[in-house]
């Protein structure tokens, strides 16, 4: 069977979606590639692929045979200093792009200027004038006003203001907008087109004709032209799209602003204790695992670990959005970047560098802002045939303009046929939907919500049925002993008072369990031994003892338990070594899912369960059948006890339900979502648990394949499912759901299983994981929407479409300020993300 790999590497010279749909277009038709995507906001390209048929070497060679430049990242670098590397190259590509704008337009103004006296020239009169709107209107409106301050400039020769103005653009072309005409040269010899060939094309022609008026003016007079030259609308252009270019890179960097604050948030020194006892500073990249940390109240904690000694509050809302600090002590985990808010404390280190938490966050970010929702398919493909179409639509211009307009004119089809060149943006496209993905996971970060891509993000959007999980996801999942009851006491066992747990009775209390508000050193003393406690054999079990007093039956539970992983059972097990009752390991252990466990613990035979499992085994519950449904009613688990096939007793166990469950359910109610209440418990517990959390579907004593079966029913019915849960049994279903939301606080397993995390155990995370998704498909398809818009209507207008109505004809000039203006917009319609 074959394996899979996945790597993500850069890819440098991508200016446009079209050269994002190549670069990509050619990554997935590599043999061993399974999928591609290339995010043109991250310039880079991340690929499925199966080792045995390709490396990432030929991958890396397949992006360069394109014309683009790729090369693998270095093994060495963490995700942190992937993303200040990352940050830095934003900052650096910003820079040079603000100082060629401000140079550009500087040089634009200037050759303005110098473009009045030369239209003006005498030389000129009688001539066919320039059919560009803008110069129109600066001959009639801006000359009479340069020649009262200005006098002097239109004494100067037009031929010598025209070698100047040549000088000057050149500079531009040369300098500041050279990169355009190499990448469309590179893209042409490699038998593509992208914004950067459209560019090319526009102001090259511009400037070639240009050169003509300059260097052979007659043969334009000749013809009855003006020969009227372009350079302010080359440089005008090339400014403004540069302008363009370097809004976009700034809020580009701005859209992964917080996935560089939480690279940020990282110390870089951590105050280490030596061998010797001595404190020394040491930088994090030396430390190493087991290394004893000092942190100070204020301090931010360097690096993951476990506390050894002290106590304190730490503020981790940078990880998961709790505005409230934790309570820390001996034996608690901190994570590196957290706060440490009141007392000091010493920690010894655990996972670092690559391994710790921040950082497996950062690279889950990183890999989602990488991924592709599957609404950018759209953009994809209109990218792909958007340069081609548009060369055409310009030369159909140029004929339609030539042939067919009012006198037939070279200077008004040559100004169309460039402004729909200029005009045509496919950046808008290729920014509308990564821009918005890449904000909306940064956000939800910030919120602690980990979002696995924009796929995830997408179907979040559909979500019309949230299915939970009861135990740890609805519930706290630390449950606590509430009840003990004996079959000799089934009429007046021991009741949950409210404010005192459940003690086991003294010698004294034969007659029956009592609730005990306080454990005393005294009391704890003279409590009854368990009878099969007292040595290490087997002890008969005379017919005359039963019903079993709860102290024995609290001690073979609890011993028989010890060997379960389930939260129940660490409750009970937890119940009985609180009042020091000295377990044994049982002899035989044996789990029976969804319904309990059954064992042997000093040579006597132990059932705990549910009723169906009592069932199985033959034995009748009906004595205690009425007091565990009392139990349930209180929304309270009851498990049967039975001992050498004898019922024996009901301990009941609760998880109290989260105090921010109710507020969730409703929020999830009011956003017009079905909410389902999926446990393996019994009814009546799970119905109590859900009318306190106001959910008022249940489904309850269901077995992990039967939540999945649950699932795959609710899917069945046309609705999109999401499942959020927290342990081991939850993965199947997590997995089978439209989306799977996992606890952060949960199991390695469920996180794996799910698309979504939620870093604290909140259920109001998953309104608000589905209210971001809402509000960023939302976005999205607002960017798509102008962005497809733009082109439509600015294409036929720039093509000259209104002028038989209204006479209008758009400038070249202002087709690329439109241009530079259509991909800021999408950039920043997607930043109010940030707010949300």
């Amino acid at each position: 069977m074959s394996t899979t790999a996945k790597v993500t590497f850069p890819v440098t010279g991508m200016t446009c979606a079209a050269c994002q749909a190549r670069v990509q277009r050619t990554l997935a038709r590599q043999p061993g590639v399974t999928d591609a995507a290339v995010n043109l906001m991250l310039n880079n390209a991340a690929v499925t692929y199966d080792p045995s048929v390709i490396t990432p070497e030929g991958l890396v060679d397949a992006v360069r045979m394109t014309g683009y430049g790729a090369e693998l990242p270095s093994a060495a670098r963490t995700a942190f200093e992937e993303q200040e590397a990352a940050g830095e190259e934003h900052a650096r590509e910003y820079r040079a792009l603000r100082i060629r704008a401000a140079a550009s337009l500087a040089i634009s103004v200037l050759v303005m200027l110098l473009s009045m006296p030369i239209m003006s020239a005498a030389e000129h009169a009688g001539l066919a004038r320039s059919a560009d709107p803008l110069l129109r209107w600066q001959m009639t409106v801006l000359t009479p006003a340069l020649r009262a301050w200005l006098p002097w400039l239109y004494a100067i020769s037009a031929s010598v203001l025209t070698y100047i103005a040549l000088a000057l653009t050149l500079v531009v072309v040369v300098w500041a907008g050279r990169h355009f005409y190499t990448r469309a040269w590179s893209a042409f010899r490699h038998r593509s087109a992208d914004m950067n060939t459209l560019i090319a094309l526009g102001t090259g022609a511009a400037l070639l004709y240009s050169l003509a008026a300059t260097f052979a003016p007659g043969v334009f007079i000749a013809h009855g032209i003006a020969p009227d030259v372009y350079y302010e609308a080359v440089t005008f252009i090339i400014a403004l799209i540069l302008v363009g270019n370097m809004l976009d890179a700034r809020a580009k960097s701005e859209t992964s602003a917080a996935l560089r604050t939480l690279v940020r948030l990282q110390p870089r020194i951590a105050r280490v204790v030596r061998e010797d006892g001595r404190e020394a500073e040491m930088p994090i990249a030396q430390l190493r695992s087991g290394d004893v940390i000092i942190v100070r109240p204020g301090e931010r904690i360097p690096v993951d670990g476990v506390i050894l000694s002290g106590t304190s509050a730490v503020d981790e809302s940078m990880l998961t959005g709790e505005s409230l600090p934790v309570e820390k002590r001996a034996g608690d985990s901190v994570i590196g970047a957290t706060i440490n808010t009141t007392g000091a404390f010493r920690y010894r280190a655990t996972t670092l560098g690559s391994d710790s938490v921040l950082a497996q966050i950062v690279r889950l970010v990183r890999d989602a802002q990488s991924s592709k929702a599957p609404i950018q398919r759209l953009a994809d493909q209109v990218s792909a045939i958007f340069v081609p179409v548009v060369v055409s639509i310009a030369i159909v211009t140029f004929v339609v303009w030539l042939v067919a307009a009012p006198g037939a004119s070279f200077l008004p089809a040559f100004s169309a046929a460039v402004a729909v060149l200029i005009i045509a943006c496919p950046c808008a496209m290729g920014l509308a939907v990564p821009t918005a993905v890449m904000v909306a996971t940064g956000k939800g970060a910030e919120l602690g919500i980990l979002i696995k891509g924009g796929a995830a993000l997408q179907r979040a959007n559909d979500i019309q049925t949230v299915v939970l999980d009861k135990t740890g996801t609805v519930t706290e999942g630390k449950p606590t002993v509430t009840d003990v009851v004996t079959a000799r006491d089934a009429g007046c066992g021991m009741r949950d008072a409210g404010t005192a747990s459940v003690v086991i009775p003294s010698a004294s209390e034969e007659s029956g369990l009592g609730v005990i508000p306080s454990v005393s050193e005294e009391s704890r003393s003279a409590r009854e031994i368990p009878r099969f406690a007292r040595d290490d054999k087997a002890v008969a079990l005379p017919a005359s003892r039963f019903p079993l007093p709860a102290s024995d039956l609290l001690f073979l539970v609890a011993s028989l338990e010890q060997s379960s992983e389930h939260p129940l059972a660490e409750a009970i097990v937890g119940y009985a070594k609180a009042r020091s009752l000295a377990l044994v390991t049982a002899d035989r252990f044996e789990a029976r899912t969804g319904r309990g466990a059954a064992g042997r613990v000093n040579g006597v035979d132990v059932l705990v369960g549910n009723e169906r499992l009592m069932s199985e085994s033959s034995i009748d519950v009906g004595e205690l059948r009425a007091e565990a449904e009392r139990l349930s009613l209180d929304g309270k688990t009851p498990m049967y006890v039975a001992v050498d096939g004898e019922l024996a007793g009901v301990i009941a166990v609760a998880d109290p339900i989260k105090p921010s469950s109710a507020e969730a359910v409703a929020r999830l109610q009011r956003m017009g979502l079905d909410v389902v209440m999926l446990t393996g418990d019994n009814r009546r517990t799970a119905e109590a648990i859900a009318r306190r959390a106001g959910i008022t579907r249940v489904v309850a004593e269901v077995l992990p394949e039967g939540k999945v079966a649950e699932v795959k029913r609710l899917q069945g019915e046309g609705k999109v499912v999401a499942m959020v849960g927290d342990g081991i049994n939850d993965a199947p279903a997590l997995a089978q759901a439209d989306v799977g939301i996992a606890i952060g606080t949960g199991t390695d397993v469920a996180v794996e299983a799910s698309e979504i995390t939620l870093m604290r155990g909140d259920l109001r995370g998953v309104a608000s994981a589905i209210a971001l998704s809402r509000r960023t498909m939302r976005i999205t398809k607002q960017n798509l929407f102008w962005a497809f818009v733009y082109n439509t209507v600015g294409i036929p207008i720039a093509a000259g479409i209104l002028y038989p109505a209204l006479g209008i004809l758009l400038s070249p000039i202002f087709a690329s300020a439109a241009m530079a203006l259509s991909s800021v917009s999408v950039v920043t319609n997607s930043l109010r993300l940030r707010r949300a």
